[in-house]
């Protein structure tokens, strides 16, 4: 079984703006005011998690492993971000394509009973509404018409299923399972 994430990506450097350290931030969580608020401490790393940068050998800067917000503004759908840690442009240039991460930990469950975050999916077991396993929860890819689940099958294959109430009625993240009422030749794709 997959284990759920311990962090998930809220955010990417994208380059440095202006001269005062100043971050364009391709923004990747759906609370965006509740990640990048002064004073919250983002984590650095790359898209396989957080990890700090290799020391520089050099002497350059190095991208330390916690950022602190410092300001935060909208700039064309992307934040306008400074950190602590960034005071200039020769910084700021040293932080293009980190990513920013936090721990799952400090993310609170949404409001709305039928409404999930993806790190809550990952890792369930899926089973067929007479309890018969389909699967395990991979990841979800985010498509236009509907959220896709993505499977383990149990022979090890990939299945897709859309995460739509007529074919995922029942989700209980509590009890680790999601029933998968799957129409025929879903699975034969």
């Amino acid at each position: 079984m997959a284990l759920p994430p311990v962090h998930v990506i809220v955010g990417r450097v994208v380059r440095p703006h202006g001269i005062h350290g100043e971050l364009v931030v391709e923004v990747r969580t759906d609370d965006p005011l509740a990640r990048f608020t002064v004073g919250a401490t983002l984590l650095t790393g790359t898209n396989r998690g957080p990890a700090p940068a290799p020391p520089a050998t050099d002497g350059r800067w190095t991208v330390p492993a916690r950022l602190r917000v410092r300001t935060v503004r909208p700039h064309q759908n992307r934040l306008l971000v400074t950190f602590e840690e960034t005071p200039d442009r020769d910084v700021a240039e040293e932080m293009r394509g980190v990513v920013l991460w936090v721990p799952v930990a400090e993310i609170d469950a949404p409001d709305d009973p039928e409404e999930f975050h993806d790190h809550q999916l990952v890792g369930l077991r899926a089973v067929d509404p007479a309890g018969q396993p389909v699967g395990e929860v991979l990841r979800i890819d985010h498509a236009p018409a509907a959220d896709l689940l993505v499977l383990r099958r149990p022979d090890g294959s990939r299945g897709l299923v859309p995460f739509v109430a007529a074919i995922v009625p029942e989700v209980d993240v509590a009890g680790g399972r999601i029933v998968v009422d799957a129409p025929p030749g879903l699975f034969d794709l």
